[in-house]
């Protein structure tokens, strides 16, 4: 079986190759901007008819795009997650239509939950921001596009890797930067939000899944811990597995997203990926804040 995976390099994507690369039979073929990619493709700019040749040479019996754009103006984030995406249908749908497509959306394009409730696929759609918004885009595109091809739409990933881009990775360095001084002080914005956090282990699990499980699958699955938790629990665990012994100030509205900040509850109802994928999330927010500090099951 021949597996492409666009943006191998990426936080998700290097996971989620790295699970694929182990399964019995399997070719893993890397595409994206990086100079160890098989086949060198850029979303943002790709034109259909030059992808379909790249996809013809690929050959895959089924694609996973794991590429987006998570920070960067409204033009670059419709150019990754909006642009991307429709370009890569068109180009299947002409080189390689008889391959599954598995596209890594995001619970943002939910938006703001009501406070309680997991929220179901069928739920309606009003992401906050253009992040939300360019991949509900990606993902409308992807489940109209007739091909066999299934969205998931993955929580807050955490654990091993977390780039500095997001909370865990950026205060991962923060911790090691500030070590064991008592006198430390670590300011971040407020984290009364509740999130769901899922290990990124998990995810690339249930892109295997997505991947391999025969027939047809729905065309959205949710993917997270199905549980939401305050972002300050997140902190202060991972805070405790690098036996920081400074204080933790927050700051109401410093260093908060558009997202973070209109959306003050996210939890994702994963029944329909238990139901169609037999996937249920293996490893605790506590195992992967461990992972994470650890460097542990890092690609």
């Amino acid at each position: 079986m021949r597996i492409l995976v666009l943006g191998f390099t990426g936080y998700l994507g290097a996971h989620v190759a790295d699970r694929l690369r182990a399964l019995p039979g399997v070719r893993v073929l890397g595409a994206g901007r990086s100079p160890d990619a098989e086949f060198a493709v850029d979303l943002a700019s790709a034109r259909p008819e030059e992808l379909a040749g790249t996809l013809a040479s690929a050959e895959p019996d089924a694609v996973v795009n794991c590429a987006g754009a998570t920070a960067g103006d409204a033009v670059t984030l419709a150019e990754v997650n909006a642009r991307g995406p429709a370009v890569l249908c068109a180009a299947l749908r002409e080189a390689a239509p008889g391959a599954r497509l598995v596209h890594l959306g995001s619970a943002a394009e939910y938006g703001p939950g009501v406070w309680g409730t997991p929220v179901t696929e069928s739920a309606a759609t009003c992401p906050a921001g253009a992040y939300g918004a360019t991949k509900l885009a990606g993902t409308a595109v992807v489940t109209a596009s007739g091909l066999d091809a299934v969205v998931l739409r993955v929580g807050n990933p955490v654990g091993p890797g977390a780039p500095p881009a997001g909370l865990p990775g950026r205060l991962a360095g923060l911790l090691r930067e500030a070590g064991r001084d008592p006198d430390a002080v670590l300011r971040l914005g407020d984290l009364s939000a509740y999130r769901d956090f899922v290990d990124v282990r998990d995810v690339a699990r249930a892109a295997e899944l997505a991947v391999t499980v025969p027939g047809p699958l729905p065309r959205v699955l949710n993917i997270g811990a199905g549980s939401a938790v305050p972002v300050r629990e997140l902190v202060l665990g991972l805070a405790s597995k690098a036996g920081f012994r400074g204080r933790i100030e927050e700051s109401a509205g410093g260093g908060r997203s558009i997202r973070s900040g209109e959306v003050s509850w996210q939890c994702s109802d994963i029944t329909a990926a238990a139901e169609s994928l037999g996937w249920r999330p293996a490893h605790t927010l506590d195992e992967a804040l461990a992972a994470l500090w650890e460097g542990d099951g890092t690609p």
